[in-house]
């Protein structure tokens, strides 16, 4: 007897309806005539295999222009078309995961036109975002928020007597977060109607990790399971072959998708699961949804699918073209850059400070490539562990080698560093372990937008006791840093921004003292206060001009008391810079210790507003918040030194 719960696959099929003409004379002929999903639902569901391989080729063409999210939208298209034609957006809401694989869905809800504009300043954002379409149901931009805020959806329609449909899509990339297996447990207590839709394409940005992923894994090659596959085809042939064939393709055992007896965390939760099925075949996707969809309580459909789909050389290399740099479209090529990132300068560091001390350990929550760590996990991969997408456990994993004896090193991006302040703090710093946080992408970012700024950490780490925090200008005093870090006891901080720096020799490690700082400029009328990325604009803004000087303010916790005592009773002013904001920040810990050591000086702090700053270009941010070089000069005049008109 089938499952009253499931779709029964004896039941007929909805006559498809008639084609729409396509427009001729062009690449996109079916593309061309869908500016909404209404549009897409004139479609024949004959029509939509070839409508995806045009979303496809759109998202190439947009993506070739470099720094855009490919793969994985690639990976997602003949989903994401299926639910369109099936859902009514905007009134049912589907709501993404990360956001990043959401290309198709904005070039089908009419923002296609727009899609040149993406990531760029006053444009499209890379991700989805509420206030630039009623069809973005949620603004994102890190992973595993979408169950618990599709429960929420959910929870709401039913208390206000709605009857609208909720479907999340998550990747099993975000499945490894903490907060997205918490969501699960409380949506299977709930047991309110929605479908999650789990897009297995065994990657987030690197390789995906952990016991989920290999349940995943191991459910495509249990005994049970292939023999179930055969079993099910037979009985359902006599039904409908070309269901028999998608199931097999699909890797499913009849109707019941698991054996009873097997082991099923979604089941154990509470949640009906269907799948694994095949998430490059459109029509059957749309046959399953639009059952799916009317069953009640909360079910899981899983779905494989390959990153980077349809285009060869990025299903042969999903990691690269995850996000790649500007290439050909036709034929894959790019124009390798010999740039040396700050993200490679800290790779290199640690794997030289691992090779001479055994108790150096690098962690890092999914971002492996993103913090220039390959080379690393492949010279110590006994000393290396990626925990997924769980800044939480990243840190406290920390923690306890820390309390073992081991001097780990978490390798983390500032805005996902927010994550787990509180394991910072009560896990770490209490007991003042040895820890060392390595904080990538630390200041604006640029095209990733508010979702991925890291102009927080200073404000929240200078809160926790006994931290310290450093600001290297280059490769040279990150290195430096990071050895002093792992030579000496406590907690430390080393922030550095997205982009490049100069290459050093290997071997380099330069003494630093920590905490004090370093005059480059002479000057003692007005000085400038600035460390890390801003102070290349201190510098460049300071040139040429008489009497306004230059302190690298390498060093935020501790500050340089004594430096500062000096410059207090020496200076007209001072003027503090930081790509940071201006809230809690280290203009704000200068101010506190002036006032702590009764000193009495003007000052002018300069660093991010009190507000979120939009996508754009770096250089655009900072001159919009007022902190590159020509703001600064700006200040510089305000308080009365000459400067150059025009300079």
């Amino acid at each position: 007897m089938p499952d009253p719960k499931l779709p029964d696959p004896r039941l007929p099929r909805p006559a498809p309806a008639a084609s729409v003409p396509a427009t001729t004379g062009s690449l996109t002929p079916l593309l061309d005539r869908v500016d909404s999903p209404d549009d897409l639902k004139l479609l024949s569901r004959d029509q939509l295999p070839e409508l995806t391989r045009e979303v496809r080729d759109e998202i190439v063409r947009v993506c070739s222009q470099g720094g855009l999210h490919l793969a994985s939208s690639l990976g997602a298209t003949d989903l994401v078309v299926a639910l369109h034609y099936v859902l009514n957006s905007p009134r049912d809401r589907i709501l993404f995961d990360v956001g990043h694989q959401a290309y198709a869905h904005k070039i089908l809800t009419g923002r296609r036109r727009q899609m040149p504009t993406i990531k760029k300043e006053g444009g499209l954002s890379g991700f989805t975002k509420v206030s630039e379409s009623p069809h973005d149901a949620i603004t994102v931009g890190h992973a595993s928020t979408s169950l618990a805020n599709a429960l929420g959806m959910a929870l709401a329609r039913d208390a206000q007597g709605q009857d609208h449909k909720v479907v999340a899509v998550i990747g099993d990339g975000s499945l490894t977060g903490g907060m997205a297996l918490a969501a699960l447990n409380t949506i299977g207590d709930m047991n309110r109607k929605m479908l999650i839709v789990l897009n297995d394409n065994e990657m987030s940005i690197s390789e995906n990790v952990g016991a989920m992923n290999k349940f995943m894994r191991g459910l495509q090659v249990q005994k049970w399971f292939q023999e179930g596959e055969g079993a099910g085809k037979k009985a359902v042939e006599a039904v409908s072959k070309p269901l028999a064939n998608f199931m097999s393709r699909a890797k499913s055992s009849t109707r019941h998708f698991f054996d009873p007896a097997s082991v099923n965390p979604f089941a154990a939760m509470g949640l009906r699961y269907v799948g694994p099925v095949d998430g490059h075949n459109v029509q059957e996707l749309v046959w399953l949804l639009e059952r799916l969809l009317d069953l009640d309580g909360p079910t899981i459909l899983h779905v494989v699918t390959r990153k980077g789909k349809g285009l060869s050389y990025a299903e042969a290399d999903p990691i690269y073209w995850h996000g790649p740099a500007k290439f050909d479209p036709e034929t894959g090529e790019f124009k390798p850059s010999d740039a040396y990132s700050w993200s490679a300068a800290f790779g290199d560091a640690v794997t030289e400070l691992a090779a001479h001390d055994p108790r150096t350990f690098v962690i890092t929550p999914a971002m492996r490539e993103g913090s220039g760590l390959v080379g690393y996990s492949k010279a110590h991969p006994h000393r290396y562990l990626d925990v997924g997408i769980a800044e939480e456990v990243a840190v406290t994993t920390a923690a306890g080698m820390a309390l073992q004896g081991l001097r780990p090193i978490v390798a983390i991006y500032s805005s996902f560093l927010q994550r787990a302040y509180d394991q910072v703090l009560h896990d770490v710093a209490i007991e003042n372990l040895n820890v060392t946080f390595a904080i990538d992408r630390a200041g604006i970012v640029g095209a990733d937008g508010a979702t991925h700024n890291g102009v927080f950490d200073l404000s929240f780490l200078r809160s926790i006791p006994g931290l310290h925090i450093g600001l290297p200008r280059d490769a040279a005093e990150l290195r430096a840093m990071l050895k002093y870090a792992q030579e000496h006891p406590g907690p430390f901080a080393v922030r550095y921004p997205r982009g490049n720096t100069e290459r050093v020799p290997e071997g380099t490690w330069p003494d630093i003292a920590w905490g004090a700082w370093e005059r480059l400029k002479a000057g003692d009328d007005v000085v400038i206060l600035a460390g890390g990325k801003a102070l290349d604009y201190a510098l460049k803004a300071a040139a040429g001009l008489d009497g306004v000087g230059v302190v690298n303010a390498r060093f935020v916790k501790p500050l340089d008391e004594k430096m500062l005592r000096e410059l207090a009773g020496t200076a007209r002013a001072l003027v503090t810079v930081e790509d940071n904001t201006v809230v809690g920040g280290f203009g704000s810990a200068v101010l506190e210790t002036l006032n702590a050591l009764k000193l009495n000086v003007p000052v002018r702090v300069l660093g991010i507003p009190d507000e979120f700053q939009e996508h754009a270009t770096v250089e655009s941010v900072h001159a919009r918040a007022g902190i590159d070089a020509q703001a600064i000069r700006t200040v510089l005049a305000e308080l009365g030194v000459d400067v150059p008109l025009g300079v």
